[in-house]
């Protein structure tokens, strides 16, 4: 039958462009996407969009993106069919393997994994399949440090209190910049239309920036703190807290409280007088910040990449990062001013597809720990299964005969988004052999050896299973394809199951749906096996026949919304969550606002909060010694500190292709202040040399007030400018990439996160 060009349909999705999770109705005419709005009826995000949002259209149809494989011959990509890029990497990786063992292997997984849900469910299939222990991700330039200092206090990494934004009296942010982000670790549909109803509840926002970011704009009192410092900031308003007698954690919450004393005095030397010069807030404002946070009815800090990327210390010798102790130092605050736990405090998601919070035995666990095994080259540990994205060139050229041999990447861009960026680039080249799912010829893929494309986002089926962990509402969408895949297009899921297949030895032709129903009978007989399950006791069999033979996520994820915390348990409670109520509601399901979840959320072997977790205690002395090291360092001679930031039509270097998104003026500037550019006879629309301890860019200038003096910003994500790529929008505005300037030997020792905020630089006209 012959598709009906004059029919017109609506489908209703969720965005998966960031971590909002915003609805979206689009409307469909004869298999064309005529238009994307807003979904008015959609429960988390009522209509909000964002300008990514509504080009997902014109990433699907951006001639640019690739359709088709493409395979490597005398060193230039060609398309190929489906089954000849699978004979090339049944041919090449298993040898590899074979000669190298499997630890020559590695894999990298990019920040878009983190939005599908394909990804989200096959990756581990991928990884399970290769064997390898050398895992990097996008989470050590990014969130690392926010997860692991919640693992060591609550007991799982995912156990991150989020701002309940709705409900709160007083907001404080931390180097984050949610009217251009949309909130991240967060996940809250126009976060800034939350932060304006704060404000027109008579609550109060505060916001510490070194830029007079959009935020800081709307908030009713800016702090321009000194990058890196904000550790500094949180210590001193415990101190602030201690000194002033308004310490009052709350009955909800003593209980279940370890540690308490031993953290106010561990900060007792940060006072604000003493922290004062290095953060450049006076002690008044410190302690404003202080008093109403305890003053107010509710109210709640809230931390995010200026946070945990951030660098502090003596710039003459060079910086170190903080990330993991800074976001233990906002639960520490939430939890001294009786904001943890509470409605308009820092409160728990409830996930209804389930998670480490909700399986297992309530109120105690195993707890969180790190150092299951080291980078050879430098000796760096494993944090949450993967090593520090900044030690993956060395790991490729210093790590001799056990270097990196083999690189497989998962929708990312590393040579743009990692340390080190052209260190990185080199090493790529020296590869025996490498393998990308991604659906562009970037900076990365360029060096693959066999590109892998993925169906478009309209072409998957969504849920987001990460992110929703992080909501500030309970509430699941779930979405089906939009648009049909091409003849011959595998899914997502089924590239990265068979390319774990063909990576075990089981050839080209083998078939995707092995690995997916192994990893579906696994999860239900584990399931029936555990006594705290709601499935425990019933037959693997039975469970296996209502989930249904047909392979893919949707047969997943109906799997984890009926074991959930909500879940409908396979006919145990029929009006609970399952794929089949969340297809009869296209708008999603709202489960209702967050609710205290303490005693049970935790998973620490105390059955405590773990507050004084010796690791996060021990750390301080090294806040301790930096500090000093920085007031010992003159004034003058501590030069000028790089900070990144981002812009609402940008998302990390991926989205840079889509013309309405890069259109108009240049937004890859050097911001800097009036007073360095006088000084350094910089001016506005020229260039100067930015340089860093290993490596220099020329930028356009754009001097502005909305940076603190001693501080110059540019955005990630850019650096367009590389041969062998298929970026035409993106090189036509190339930009220069902020990440050859970030060194890869600053690192925060806890998280294994990157420093890429506070990153000692030296400026020059040209």
């Amino acid at each position: 039958m012959g598709i009906d060009h004059d029919m017109t349909r609506t489908a209703f999705r969720t965005c998966p462009l960031c971590e909002a999770g915003c609805g979206l109705e689009i409307t469909v005419k004869g298999g064309q996407v005529t238009r994307i709005r807003g979904d008015q009826a959609d429960v988390f995000s009522k209509g909000f969009i964002c300008p990514k949002g509504s080009t997902l259209k014109q990433l699907h149809d951006d001639p640019d993106r690739l359709r088709r494989p493409l395979v490597k011959r005398d060193g230039v990509h060609v398309e190929v069919e489906w089954h000849e890029a699978w004979a090339v990497i049944a041919d090449r990786l298993p040898e590899i393997i074979g000669r190298h063992g499997r630890e020559a292997v590695a894999v990298y997984m990019g920040n878009p994994s983190a939005h599908s849900l394909s990804a989200m469910l096959y990756n581990r299939s991928l990884l399970q399949a290769l064997g390898t222990r050398r895992r990097f991700s996008a989470s050590t330039v990014d969130q690392a440090p926010r997860q692991v200092a919640a693992g060591y206090v609550f007991g799982t990494a995912v156990s991150v209190p989020v701002p309940d934004l709705d409900h709160t009296d007083f907001l404080v942010i931390l180097g984050a910049n949610p009217y251009a982000s949309n909130g991240s670790l967060c996940t809250a549909p126009d976060f800034p239309g939350r932060i304006e109803a704060i404000q027109a509840r008579g609550g109060t926002v505060v916001v510490a920036d070194p830029r007079r970011s959009r935020t800081a704009e709307q908030a009713d009192h800016w702090l321009p703190i000194i990058p890196g410092t904000d550790p500094l900031l949180l210590a001193a308003m415990v101190t602030t807290l201690a000194e002033e007698g308004l310490i009052a954690v709350g009955d909800h919450v003593t209980p279940w409280l370890q540690g308490l004393d031993e953290v106010v005095a561990a900060c007792a030397s940060f006072t604000p007088e003493s922290v004062a010069a290095a953060t450049g807030l006076s002690p008044a404002d410190i302690r404003m910040v202080a008093r109403g946070l305890a003053a107010a009815p509710s109210g709640s800090v809230y931390g995010r990449i200026g946070t945990t990327t951030a660098g502090f210390g003596d710039t003459s010798h060079g910086v170190s990062g903080f990330g993991t102790t800074t976001s233990w130092l906002i639960d520490v605050v939430n939890t001294l001013t009786g904001n943890l736990d509470r409605r308009g405090g820092a409160m728990f998601t409830t996930p209804v597809a389930g998670g480490a919070t909700t399986r297992g035995k309530p109120g105690s666990g195993k707890g969180f720990s790190t150092g299951r095994g080291a980078t050879v080259a430098r000796g760096l540990p494993e944090v949450m299964g993967e090593y520090p994205a900044a030690a993956m060139a060395e790991e490729i050229t210093d790590a001799g005969d056990e270097g990196i041999k083999v690189l497989i990447t998962v929708a990312g861009n590393p040579v743009l988004s990692t340390p080190h960026s052209r260190q990185l680039d080199v090493a790529l080249a020296q590869l025996e052999f490498m393998v990308s799912v991604d659906m562009y010829l970037n900076e990365t893929t360029r060096h693959a050896d066999v590109v892998l494309p993925p169906p478009s986002q309209l072409q998957r089926d969504h849920y987001d299973l990460l992110l929703l962990q992080f909501a500030v509402r309970n509430v699941a969408n779930y979405s089906d394809p939009v648009l049909p895949r091409d003849e011959g297009q595998p899914d997502e899921w089924e590239i990265l199951a068979k390319l774990g297949l063909v990576a075990a030895g089981l050839g080209p032709d083998a078939e995707p749906s092995l690995a997916d129903d192994m990893g579906i009978q696994a999860l239900v007989q584990s399931a029936v096996a555990d006594q705290r399950s709601p499935l425990h006791g019933r037959e693997a069999g039975e469970i296996l026949s209502l989930l249904g033979s047909e392979p893919g996520p949707a047969r997943m994820i109906d799997f984890m919304l009926q074991t959930g915390p909500f879940g409908a348990g396979f006919g145990a409670a029929p009006e609970g969550a399952s794929l089949q109520r969340l297809r009869a509601n296209p708008h999603g399901v709202d489960y209702g606002p967050l609710q205290p979840r303490l005693p049970e959320i935790l998973r620490t072997p105390s059955g405590r909060i773990e507050l004084n977790h010796p690791v996060l205690m021990a750390d301080l002395a090294r806040l301790q010694a930096a500090a000093a090291a920085h007031a010992a360092q003159a004034g003058g001679e501590r030069g000028l500190l790089l900070v990144g930031r981002r812009h609402l039509r940008s998302n990390n270097s991926w989205m840079h292709n889509i013309e309405v998104l890069v259109k108009g003026k240049a937004r890859c500037t050097l911001q800097v202040h009036p007073d360095d550019a006088a000084r350094l006879g910089l001016v506005d629309g020229g260039a100067a040399e930015v340089r860093s301890r290993v490596g220099a860019v020329v930028a356009p200038v754009e001097v502005t007030d909305a940076v603190r003096p001693g501080v110059v910003s540019l955005p990630h994500g850019w650096g367009h400018d590389l041969p062998g790529t298929r970026l035409r929008v993106a090189a036509e505005r190339a930009g220069v990439n902020s990440n050859v300037l970030a060194d890869h030997l600053a690192i925060d020792p806890l998280s294994g996160t990157s420093v890429l905020n506070g990153i000692p630089v030296a400026v020059a006209a040209v």
